[in-house]
């Protein structure tokens, strides 16, 4: 593009270059630089994302989680209940190799909350993934998580009962189904219904409704409030379900807030970015 076209373009454009107070050449606005830049970053994290490994990319999240506040500790939960055994082992195996150190170690020395329990077990399981159920042991934990949950006035207590953490953990997610679908039969709501901390919801979720999880994940990744770890959240789900269940969470999204996913997408995201999210869920239909 010669000068005389670029200056043109400049002037065109005067909601992001403005005339020069002083001198006659036309200058960006520092806003519109920085918004640009973060555009670009954001197409560039979705490529590479998109294109590693997807033991090395669970990795590497579980790494920035246990970096970033505790805020960030449902990503651990999010990698260990929605991936199958094999590729939560091989996050582990990737982990160790990435950082010389192991998943479980890491969570056990990093995080000083009350979730380490339960996070510790929940990054260290390799869970049964047959369709065998036991009926007996469906209803005694059913019945034992209710009379846990519900003798404790500090529901945050339930971090630490051990058997609370052990049937979360070691228990097949079919398994986990029948066991929440007992708890509402016997106690007459659902499960997530008598917690209040939020790790322990989105655990509940994750081993058992993962559409619904990751569907309410990419609203508040869209909203105009939206942060910038939840903005993160966009690209972080659409790449690690694009070949797993992403037709299944758009489905989902479309019916909870109305509106098809990919139109949403291309309401809030732009230019290559946009295009490439789109692609991936669209791929899937």
């Amino acid at each position: 593009m010669a000068s005389e076209d670029l200056t043109t373009f400049r002037n065109e454009n005067s909601s992001i270059f403005l005339k020069d107070k002083y001198f006659l050449f036309e200058r960006w606005q520092d806003y519109h630089i920085a918004f640009l830049v973060k555009e670009f970053l954001r197409f560039q994290d979705v490529v590479v994302q998109w294109t590693m490994h997807p033991w090395e990319r669970d990795a590497r999240m579980a790494r920035k989680a246990l970096d970033g506040h505790p805020q960030a500790y449902g990503l651990l939960i999010e990698l260990a209940c929605t991936r199958s055994s094999d590729e939560l082992l091989g996050a582990r195996k990737a982990y160790q190799s990435l950082y010389g150190e192991s998943i479980e170690e890491d969570v056990a020395s990093r995080v000083e909350g009350i979730e380490r329990q339960l996070l510790v077990a929940l990054v260290s399981t390799y869970r049964y993934e047959g369709s065998r159920i036991n009926d007996v042991a469906v209803r005694a934990e059913a019945i034992k998580l209710g009379i846990t949950i519900n003798r404790h006035g500090d529901k945050k207590k339930l971090f630490k009962d051990e058997e609370t953490v052990r049937i979360l953990a070691t228990r097949s997610k079919p398994h986990l189904k029948a066991v929440f679908k007992c708890y509402k039969e016997t106690f007459n709501k659902n499960i997530e219904e008598d917690l209040d901390e939020t790790s322990l919801k989105d655990t509940i979720y994750c081993l058992y409704a993962p559409s619904m999880y990751f569907s309410k994940i990419l609203d508040s990744a869209m909203k105009a409030n939206a942060n910038e770890d939840e903005k993160e959240a966009l690209t972080r789900v659409i790449v690690t379900r694009a070949n797993v269940d992403i037709k299944d969470i758009a489905e989902k999204y479309n019916k909870q807030y109305g509106t098809p996913l990919t139109k949403k997408i291309e309401d809030v995201a732009l230019g290559n970015y946009k295009d490439f999210l789109v692609t991936l869920v669209q791929r899937a239909g």
